[in-house]
Protein backbone atom coordinates (compact mmCIF):
# COMPACT_ATOMS: atom_id res chain seq x y z
CA UNK A 1 0.00 0.00 0.00
CA UNK A 2 2.87 2.36 0.73
CA UNK A 3 4.10 1.96 -2.81
CA UNK A 4 0.76 3.04 -4.20
CA UNK A 5 0.51 5.99 -1.80
CA UNK A 6 3.98 6.89 -2.96
CA UNK A 7 3.02 6.84 -6.61
CA UNK A 8 -0.02 8.96 -5.88
CA UNK A 9 1.94 11.58 -4.03
CA UNK A 10 4.07 12.30 -7.07
CA UNK A 11 1.74 11.67 -9.97
CA UNK A 12 -1.65 12.93 -8.81
CA UNK A 13 -3.46 14.35 -11.77
CA UNK A 14 -0.63 15.00 -14.21
CA UNK A 15 1.91 15.59 -11.49
CA UNK A 16 0.05 18.68 -10.35
CA UNK A 17 1.30 19.66 -6.92
CA UNK A 18 1.16 22.44 -4.41
CA UNK A 19 3.90 24.57 -5.97
CA UNK A 20 4.26 26.40 -9.24
CA UNK A 21 5.06 23.96 -12.02
CA UNK A 22 8.67 25.09 -12.35
CA UNK A 23 9.25 24.32 -8.69
CA UNK A 24 8.09 20.74 -8.91
CA UNK A 25 10.28 17.71 -9.08
CA UNK A 26 10.30 17.00 -12.81
CA UNK A 27 12.76 14.25 -13.50
CA UNK A 28 12.56 10.60 -14.41
CA UNK A 29 9.79 8.11 -13.77
CA UNK A 30 10.87 7.48 -10.20
CA UNK A 31 12.74 10.53 -8.88
CA UNK A 32 13.61 9.90 -5.26
CA UNK A 33 13.05 13.53 -4.32
CA UNK A 34 9.33 13.11 -4.87
CA UNK A 35 8.87 10.08 -2.70
CA UNK A 36 7.02 10.72 0.51
CA UNK A 37 8.73 7.86 2.33
CA UNK A 38 12.20 7.95 0.78
CA UNK A 39 13.76 9.67 3.75
CA UNK A 40 11.72 7.88 6.40
CA UNK A 41 13.38 4.90 8.10
CA UNK A 42 11.86 1.55 7.22
CA UNK A 43 10.86 0.98 10.82
CA UNK A 44 9.13 4.34 11.18
CA UNK A 45 5.57 3.66 12.41
CA UNK A 46 2.78 4.57 10.05
CA UNK A 47 0.82 6.24 12.85
CA UNK A 48 3.17 9.22 12.63
CA UNK A 49 1.53 9.99 9.31
CA UNK A 50 -2.01 9.28 10.50
CA UNK A 51 -1.91 12.56 12.44
CA UNK A 52 -1.57 14.47 9.18
CA UNK A 53 -4.69 12.81 7.79
CA UNK A 54 -6.73 13.49 10.91
CA UNK A 55 -5.55 17.12 11.10
CA UNK A 56 -6.67 18.04 7.57
CA UNK A 57 -10.43 18.60 7.69
CA UNK A 58 -12.49 18.83 4.51
CA UNK A 59 -15.30 21.33 5.20
CA UNK A 60 -15.75 22.16 1.52
CA UNK A 61 -15.82 18.58 0.28
CA UNK A 62 -18.57 19.18 -2.33
CA UNK A 63 -16.46 21.90 -3.97
CA UNK A 64 -13.33 19.79 -3.73
CA UNK A 65 -15.02 16.78 -5.29
CA UNK A 66 -16.23 18.97 -8.14
CA UNK A 67 -12.70 20.26 -8.74
CA UNK A 68 -11.41 16.70 -8.51
CA UNK A 69 -13.75 15.76 -11.34
CA UNK A 70 -12.65 18.80 -13.35
CA UNK A 71 -8.99 17.79 -13.01
CA UNK A 72 -9.89 14.17 -13.77
CA UNK A 73 -11.52 15.22 -17.05
CA UNK A 74 -8.59 17.51 -17.86
CA UNK A 75 -6.27 14.56 -17.50
CA UNK A 76 -8.23 12.06 -19.57
CA UNK A 77 -9.49 14.39 -22.28
CA UNK A 78 -6.59 16.79 -22.68
CA UNK A 79 -3.32 16.05 -20.94
CA UNK A 80 -3.19 12.32 -21.51
CA UNK A 81 -4.02 12.40 -25.26
CA UNK A 82 -1.63 15.28 -25.86
CA UNK A 83 1.07 13.61 -23.77
CA UNK A 84 0.70 10.33 -25.67
CA UNK A 85 1.15 12.12 -28.99
CA UNK A 86 4.05 14.09 -27.60
CA UNK A 87 5.75 10.96 -26.27
CA UNK A 88 5.34 9.28 -29.66
CA UNK A 89 7.30 12.11 -31.31
CA UNK A 90 9.81 13.00 -28.58
CA UNK A 91 12.13 10.27 -27.20
CA UNK A 92 11.98 9.62 -23.47
CA UNK A 93 15.56 10.74 -22.87
CA UNK A 94 14.75 14.11 -24.42
CA UNK A 95 11.65 14.44 -22.27
CA UNK A 96 13.65 13.68 -19.15
CA UNK A 97 16.12 16.39 -20.19
CA UNK A 98 13.24 18.87 -20.53
CA UNK A 99 12.20 17.99 -16.98
CA UNK A 100 15.75 18.41 -15.73
CA UNK A 101 16.05 21.79 -17.43
CA UNK A 102 13.00 23.30 -15.75
CA UNK A 103 13.88 21.69 -12.44
CA UNK A 104 17.28 23.40 -12.64
CA UNK A 105 15.64 26.74 -13.40
CA UNK A 106 13.50 26.31 -10.29
CA UNK A 107 16.56 26.15 -8.03
CA UNK A 108 15.90 29.63 -6.51
CA UNK A 109 12.55 28.40 -5.16
CA UNK A 110 14.12 25.46 -3.37
CA UNK A 111 17.20 27.44 -2.32
CA UNK A 112 15.14 30.29 -0.83
CA UNK A 113 12.98 27.93 1.20
CA UNK A 114 15.98 25.98 2.44
CA UNK A 115 17.42 29.26 3.72
CA UNK A 116 14.11 30.32 5.27
CA UNK A 117 14.05 27.04 7.19
CA UNK A 118 17.65 27.41 8.32
CA UNK A 119 18.78 24.37 6.32
CA UNK A 120 22.15 25.77 5.36
CA UNK A 121 23.62 22.48 4.14
CA UNK A 122 20.64 21.84 1.90
CA UNK A 123 20.81 25.40 0.59
CA UNK A 124 24.51 24.95 -0.17
CA UNK A 125 23.76 21.70 -1.96
CA UNK A 126 21.09 23.37 -4.07
CA UNK A 127 23.52 26.12 -5.08
CA UNK A 128 26.22 23.55 -5.86
CA UNK A 129 23.75 21.48 -7.88
CA UNK A 130 22.75 24.53 -9.90
CA UNK A 131 26.36 25.35 -10.74
CA UNK A 132 27.32 21.79 -11.66
CA UNK A 133 24.19 21.07 -13.68
CA UNK A 134 24.30 24.42 -15.46
CA UNK A 135 27.92 23.95 -16.50
CA UNK A 136 28.46 20.20 -16.86
CA UNK A 137 24.82 19.36 -17.43
CA UNK A 138 24.58 21.70 -20.45
CA UNK A 139 22.26 24.29 -18.95
CA UNK A 140 20.52 21.78 -16.72
CA UNK A 141 19.50 19.29 -19.40
CA UNK A 142 21.30 16.59 -17.43
CA UNK A 143 21.81 16.00 -13.72
CA UNK A 144 25.47 15.18 -13.16
CA UNK A 145 25.25 16.57 -9.63
CA UNK A 146 23.07 13.63 -8.68
CA UNK A 147 24.49 11.03 -11.04
CA UNK A 148 28.21 11.68 -10.53
CA UNK A 149 28.59 13.76 -7.37
CA UNK A 150 25.72 12.16 -5.44
CA UNK A 151 24.21 15.51 -4.48
CA UNK A 152 20.45 14.99 -4.24
CA UNK A 153 17.89 17.68 -4.84
CA UNK A 154 16.07 18.99 -1.76
CA UNK A 155 12.47 19.71 -2.64
CA UNK A 156 11.32 22.64 -0.54
CA UNK A 157 8.48 25.11 -1.02
CA UNK A 158 6.88 27.84 1.07
CA UNK A 159 4.10 25.53 2.21
CA UNK A 160 6.77 23.34 3.78
CA UNK A 161 8.46 26.41 5.22
CA UNK A 162 5.26 27.43 7.00
CA UNK A 163 4.81 23.86 8.20
CA UNK A 164 8.40 23.83 9.44
CA UNK A 165 7.52 26.69 11.80
CA UNK A 166 4.38 25.03 13.07
CA UNK A 167 1.66 26.20 10.69
CA UNK A 168 -0.93 23.51 10.25
CA UNK A 169 -2.31 22.59 6.83
CA UNK A 170 -5.69 24.19 7.50
CA UNK A 171 -8.37 22.51 5.45
CA UNK A 172 -8.05 20.35 2.36
CA UNK A 173 -8.35 22.17 -0.94
CA UNK A 174 -8.47 20.87 -4.50
CA UNK A 175 -7.47 23.54 -6.98
CA UNK A 176 -8.43 23.41 -10.64
CA UNK A 177 -5.34 22.61 -12.72
CA UNK A 178 -3.09 22.57 -9.63
CA UNK A 179 -4.76 19.58 -7.99
CA UNK A 180 -4.65 18.58 -4.29
CA UNK A 181 -3.53 21.24 -1.86
CA UNK A 182 -4.47 22.81 1.46
CA UNK A 183 -5.09 26.30 2.77
CA UNK A 184 -1.46 26.58 3.88
CA UNK A 185 -0.05 25.15 0.67
CA UNK A 186 -2.37 27.30 -1.43
CA UNK A 187 -0.78 30.36 0.15
CA UNK A 188 2.59 28.76 -0.49
CA UNK A 189 1.83 28.54 -4.19
CA UNK A 190 1.40 32.30 -4.39
CA UNK A 191 4.54 33.07 -2.36
CA UNK A 192 6.68 30.69 -4.40
CA UNK A 193 6.00 32.72 -7.52
CA UNK A 194 8.27 35.42 -6.05
CA UNK A 195 11.59 33.48 -6.26
CA UNK A 196 10.52 31.76 -9.48
CA UNK A 197 12.75 33.12 -12.29
CA UNK A 198 10.02 32.46 -14.85
CA UNK A 199 7.84 35.06 -13.12
CA UNK A 200 10.25 37.75 -14.32
CA UNK A 201 11.40 36.24 -17.61
CA UNK A 202 7.96 35.60 -19.11
CA UNK A 203 4.72 37.50 -19.39
CA UNK A 204 1.50 35.90 -18.14
CA UNK A 205 0.57 34.31 -21.46
CA UNK A 206 4.09 32.94 -22.00
CA UNK A 207 4.24 31.62 -18.45
CA UNK A 208 0.94 29.77 -18.82
CA UNK A 209 2.00 28.36 -22.19
CA UNK A 210 5.32 27.06 -20.85
CA UNK A 211 3.59 25.84 -17.70
CA UNK A 212 1.19 23.78 -19.79
CA UNK A 213 4.03 22.38 -21.87
CA UNK A 214 5.95 21.29 -18.79
CA UNK A 215 2.84 19.58 -17.43
CA UNK A 216 2.36 17.72 -20.70
CA UNK A 217 6.02 16.66 -20.57
CA UNK A 218 5.59 15.44 -16.99
CA UNK A 219 2.42 13.56 -17.85
CA UNK A 220 4.18 11.82 -20.75
CA UNK A 221 6.64 10.30 -18.27
CA UNK A 222 3.92 9.05 -15.91
CA UNK A 223 1.09 7.79 -18.10
CA UNK A 224 -0.65 4.94 -16.31
CA UNK A 225 0.06 5.98 -12.73
CA UNK A 226 -3.21 7.84 -12.22
CA UNK A 227 -5.11 5.06 -13.97
CA UNK A 228 -3.71 2.61 -11.40
CA UNK A 229 -5.11 4.77 -8.61
CA UNK A 230 -8.58 4.72 -10.12
CA UNK A 231 -8.45 0.95 -10.60
CA UNK A 232 -7.34 0.10 -7.08
CA UNK A 233 -8.97 2.75 -4.89
CA UNK A 234 -12.56 2.37 -3.76
CA UNK A 235 -12.87 6.15 -3.56
CA UNK A 236 -10.01 7.85 -5.46
CA UNK A 237 -10.89 11.23 -3.96
CA UNK A 238 -10.40 10.02 -0.37
CA UNK A 239 -7.38 7.94 -1.32
CA UNK A 240 -5.63 10.92 -2.92
CA UNK A 241 -6.60 13.22 -0.06
CA UNK A 242 -5.03 10.86 2.49
CA UNK A 243 -1.96 10.30 0.32
CA UNK A 244 -1.46 14.04 -0.10
CA UNK A 245 -1.67 14.61 3.66
CA UNK A 246 0.89 11.87 4.30
CA UNK A 247 3.18 13.11 1.57
CA UNK A 248 3.24 16.67 2.87
CA UNK A 249 3.65 15.54 6.48
CA UNK A 250 6.61 13.44 5.43
CA UNK A 251 8.21 16.36 3.58
CA UNK A 252 7.84 18.69 6.56
CA UNK A 253 9.26 16.14 8.99
CA UNK A 254 12.47 15.82 6.95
Amino acid sequence: MKALYLAIAVTILMGISSTPVFGKDLQTRAPSGNRAFDNAPDNQPDNQYEEAIESMPDPIEPFNRLMFQVNDKLYFYFFKPVAKGYSFVVPEDARVSVSNFFSNIATPIRLANCLLQGKITDASNEFTRFCLNSIYGIGGLFDPARNYWDIPKKNEDFGQTMGHYGAGPGFYLVLPFFGPSSLRDGVGILVDFLPDPMTYLLNTFEYCAVDGGVRVNYTSLHIGDYEQIKREAIDPYIFIKDAYAQHRAGQIKE
